[in-house]
């Protein structure tokens, strides 16, 4: 199966070159020409690899790739830069990227560098992928923190990933308030606060509203569950 590599580069002469070459060697390729629709891409879509630009319009690279960090931490990212300076290399490692290539490359480089972010990845991945809760078309990865339903990423905050894992490890299972307040929050449940039901809405708008399933029910008196129908 072919891998798929984002291209996020604003300069258009630069991307479509490297978009040629990625084809060349039997790659899939998007491309985004400014930093808010890279993010989206490479949070929404499915790529193996991102080759990311830091002078971009819209969120520099830097941003975009915390941001890719924070919700796909092992999604290799390549960034393309025409600064050399040690300071802007550490601050790109710094945020999370694999590796660093400096403007102008030799695209041969660029293909090394590519296939080495790709083969450690799928090392990584091989143990990474069996860690995985899932009900009906929804899945979360233990290890990469990453939730997907129907194939779409799903961004959640660290509480709502916890509720959520919780809920996978107690598929079909009434659990009350109390618990949740126990073992998510570590905290004695006070009847006379609602958070969390406020941190159910939170999760039954990421994970329910968009799809016909919900798979987030409630039983009135008792609790949530977490199954396939009501």
């Amino acid at each position: 199966m072919k891998k798929t590599i984002l291209i996020i580069e604003d300069d258009l002469r630069i991307a479509q070159n490297i978009y040629r070459v990625l084809q060349s060697e039997d790659f899939d390729a998007g491309i985004a020409r400014d930093g808010l629709e890279g993010k989206k891409m490479a949070l929404e879509g499915r790529y193996d690899l991102v080759l990311l630009d830091i002078n971009l319009p819209g969120m520099n690279g830097f941003d975009v790739c915390r941001q890719i960090r924070q919700f796909k931490p092992v999604l290799p990212v390549i960034m393309l830069t025409a600064y050399g300076e040690v300071e802007d290399k550490v601050e790109g490692l710094g945020k999370g990227a694999t590796d660093y290539i400096v403007k102008p490359f030799d695209f041969r480089e660029l293909m090394a560098r590519v296939n080495a972010a790709l083969r450690l990845s799928d090392i990584g991945n091989e143990d990474a992928g069996k860690r995985v809760l899932s009900i009906a078309d929804l899945q979360l990865n233990v290890d990469t923190k990453v939730v997907t339903r129907a194939g779409k990423f799903i961004g959640l905050t660290a509480k709502e990933f916890a509720l959520l894992e919780y809920f996978l490890l107690n598929p079909g299972t009434i659990i009350s308030k109390m618990d949740l307040a126990r073992n998510i929050w570590h905290l004695n449940f006070d009847p006379g606060t609602n958070f969390v039901e406020v941190y159910i809405n939170y999760l039954r708008k990421k994970i329910d509203r968009d799809f016909d399933v919900k798979l987030i029910q409630t039983r009135p008196g008792l609790g949530y569950m977490l199954m396939v129908g009501g």
